[in-house]
Order: structure tokens, then sequence, then C-alpha cells
């Protein structure tokens, strides 16, 4: 498939796509922050002038109980397979401020590299998309399949109303396939497409003593700490010597990867060194015994202590016993594990730990599901293909260990494929200071999205209306 007026659309206005880029990344869209909440108004607001220019016909803002979503589409023909595009252009907070060699919002070129917050997750990548669309229409007059986009503003605090909004709009958001541009590449020069996500389920542990903190010399010794209840419940869950989870029937739904599986995480290209280097220069990776890295992080189930608290926590010394201690502890799932379930067992699995001599809360938090594309569904090939011709390499197809709410929510509540096909670098330091977005992927991202929708609208077959 010739895609050489696209790719000289693109160069032609490389440039231009870039200053634009930079514009959207100087507007401080940060979610958490309610002082910020008038930015990620603005922030919808410039995204969808962006989506008309590109050429979308229809373009607004869905309203939420928290920060607006922008909606657009594109319907050619009722008859042509229709895609949704989905990202998010919240941001998270640039905390610690002095930890940038440049202000976050202040968006700098250095070394090939576009630097501040937001540049790649995920502005950088929902500009991409608008881009390729762009360039379809400037170059062709129109594109070759139905498009829709949804662009939240809450992804970076647990899209809080997300699922709200695919309920109330369910038949405009009906689609045969979801591509989502939210992930990283395995790395420079070898594209991955993403076909799965770990679930989550959050929960938050008290353990609670005393009616108030004691003197740790008169009480000491007679009285047990919280603290040490909750070390105790907290080294429960795991075995130290084989690395896994010890919660009764915590694997229990969990299918051994076939032969094959395991021959395909193990052919996607893995540094042990880089790792250990990009996780912060740790002496040793860590896991559960009989599985590699890269499976004990993507296609294993975990439990992770992510806080802990209790006590005095001031310079100096304060000789107390504390009334109470607390954790905050996350389960990544992989598929036919369910969030409400495993937290059931991690609840039981706590209580029984606990001590007679004091007590425990467990408080459930947030979840969803794992998802798994299979790697032989049409929107996959047709991604991998497009890929392969921009960055000519053989494309992995690999499966993250994290998790991202909404392509759950399709899954569950629509029925609805994802296909995860990001640009980013394991190193672009997301969610940390000094974030960056090459440029380079940032330019052949656009041109495999270009790519993408001609391979979709040749070879994915509806399975479900796509007309709003």
């Amino acid at each position: 498939m010739n895609a050489r007026d696209l790719d000289a659309y693109c160069d032609a206005h490389q440039a231009r796509f870039i200053d634009e880029l930079v514009e959207f990344c100087r507007i401080p869209s940060i979610s958490t922050d309610p002082a910020h909440a008038g930015d990620v108004r603005r922030s919808a607001e410039w995204l969808a002038r962006g989506a008309r220019d590109a050429g979308f016909a229809t373009t607004e803002l869905i309203e939420t109980a928290g920060h607006p979503a922008v909606y657009a589409e594109r319907m050619v023909d009722p008859g042509l397979p229709t895609v949704l595009i989905y990202g998010h252009h919240d941001i998270q907070p640039v905390d610690p401020l002095e930890e940038w060699t440049s202000p976050p919002f202040e968006p700098r070129i250095v070394g090939g590299e576009l630097r501040c917050r937001g540049a790649a997750d995920d502005k950088g990548h929902v500009w991409m998309h608008l881009k390729a669309v762009q360039a379809h229409l400037r170059t062709r007059g129109e594109l070759p399949l139905n498009l829709k986009l949804v662009v939240e503003g809450e992804e970076e605090i647990g899209s809080a109303h997300f699922e709200e909004l695919i309920g109330a709009e369910a038949t405009r958001l009906r689609a045969d396939l979801c591509v989502v541009s939210d992930t990283a590449m395995h790395g420079r020069g070898q594209p991955s497409i993403c076909v799965g996500l770990r679930g989550l389920v959050a929960l938050e542990v008290e353990v609670t003593g005393p009616a108030l903190d004691l003197h740790s010399g008169e009480f000491g010794g007679a009285v047990l700490n919280p603290l040490e209840a909750l070390s105790r419940i907290l080294a429960s869950l795991r075995d130290p010597r084989t690395g896994r989870v010890t919660v009764p029937g915590f694997y229990d739904e969990v299918v051994e990867l076939t032969r094959e599986e395991r021959t395909q995480v193990a052919a996607s290209p893995f540094d042990e060194a880089a790792f250990r280097e990009v996780a912060g220069g740790v002496l040793a990776t860590f896991g559960e015994n009989g599985y590699t890295t890269t499976e004990r992080r993507t296609v294993r189930p975990t439990v992770e202590i992510n806080g802990v608290w209790g006590g005095y926590q001031g310079p100096g010394s304060k000789t107390i016993i504390p009334a109470r201690a607390g954790a905050k502890i996350t389960c990544r799932l992989v598929p036919r594990q369910q969030p409400e379930v495993i937290l059931d067992r991690v609840r039981a699995a706590i209580e029984a730990a606990t001590p007679d001599a004091v007590r425990v809360t467990v408080t459930p938090g947030g979840g969803s599901r794992p998802v798994l594309t299979p790697v032989d569904h049409p929107g996959v090939l047709a991604a991998s293909r497009a890929m392969k011709e921009v960055f000519g390499a053989e494309v992995y197809c690999t499966r993250a260990g994290g998790s991202i709410h909404p392509v759950e929510m399709f899954d569950r509540l629509l029925g609805l494929p994802s296909v995860l096909v990001g640009f980013g670098l394991p190193d672009d330091r997301i969610h940390a200071p000094n974030e960056k977005f090459d440029i380079g992927q940032f330019r052949s991202g656009i041109r495999v999205l270009t790519r993408l929708w001609d391979e979709l609208a040749e070879n994915l077959q509806r399975t479900s209306p796509g007309e709003s």
C-alpha cells in the first residue's frame, strides 16, 4: 500500500506539527489538583479546536461530574469499519519541581527530545492521531474508514467518571475496534504492540491497638505495637524464598502460559542490566521463582505494598507505641482473575494473619479486570504491518504490567477489543521529573497511524454497527 503521498505531507508540515504540540503541552492540565481545573478545561477546549482543524466533522466537550472529555467523529460511510481512538489530555503533577532541569510547562527541544510534562503521556500521542487524520484528509480528501475519538480529562486520577461517560454515550462510542496510544515501544528500533494489560485491585489496611499513643517505656513489651503487627501481616503475604504470594487461592484462576506463549514472551529483546538501571539502579531483580523478569512483570500476578505509615515521623526521637498503623496495597491481576474475588481472598488472609491483641480494618479501593486481545486479531495484524513498514523491523506483541482502566471498561461495557499502539520509549520518564518525548518517535508514529487507517479499512471485518 503506497503511502508516499502521506509521508510527503507529513514531511512538509513536521515543523508545524511540533509547534502545535508545544503549545498543547504549555497548558498545565493537572487533573488531581483543583487549582488546575480551569487548565484542564482549557486543555479540552484547545484539543477540540485541534480536532476540528484536523478535519473531524463533529467535535464537542462531554461534561462529567469532574473534568470534561473531548469527543469527535468523522463518519464516512455506515458500511465501512469504525474505529474508536482513546487517549487522555490530563497530566501528572510535576513534583518534585526542583529535580526538573527546565520548567515543566516551558517545552524545550534538546538533543532531539521534547522535554516537558505531558509530552509522552499522553499529549504527544493524542496529537499524532490528529495529524494522521489531517494528513489523510489534506492529501486524499477522505478517510478510508469511520473514526471516532474520545479523549478524557481524568485518566491520571483513575478515570473517575469515565465509566459513567461510557454508559451515557454507549451508542456514540460503539465501534469495531479501539486504538489506544498511551504506551511505549519495547525499545528504540524495536517496535512493539501491547495486546494485554494486567488488572488491578487496591485496598487499604489499618491496624489499631491502644486508644491513644502510649509511652514505650511504660508500656513497651506489654502492649503489642500496631506497627509490629502490621509488619507481620504484610510479611505474611509473600514467601521470601519462592517469591510466591501466599494468599490462599490467589493463583486458582491463573492459566499458565503455553510453551508457545512463553516463547513469544522470550522473543522480545530484554537487557537485564538496562532494566535494573531504568528501575533506579536496583542491585538485583526479584520475583516468583521459575519465571523470567519479563514474565514476572507482565504475565504473572503480584501483590505490592505501596505505602506504610504509623507512629512518629518528625525529626529526632519520640518514644511511643503508636495507636494505629496502616498500609496501601495493590494486586496486579492476569486473565481470569477477578478483582472482587482476589480482594476477598486477600482480606481473608490479612484477617487470618492479624494477632489477637490488635484489630484490623480492610477498606477496598478501585479495581479493574485484566484484558487480552488475541495476537491474531485483525487489528493487531494491521498495526503490526503498519509499524513494520515504518520502522523496518519485526514487531513484537507484548503485554504490559500496568493497567489502563478505560481499556478494561471498553471491553467490559461495550465488548470492544483494543490494540495498544504507542510510540514512547522506556526512558521517557513519564510521571517523573524531566519527562520527554523523542521527536523521531513522534515523526514515525504519525506515519504508522496514517498507514494503520488504510490497513484497518482493508482488513477489519465489522462486528458491530459503526454508525452513531
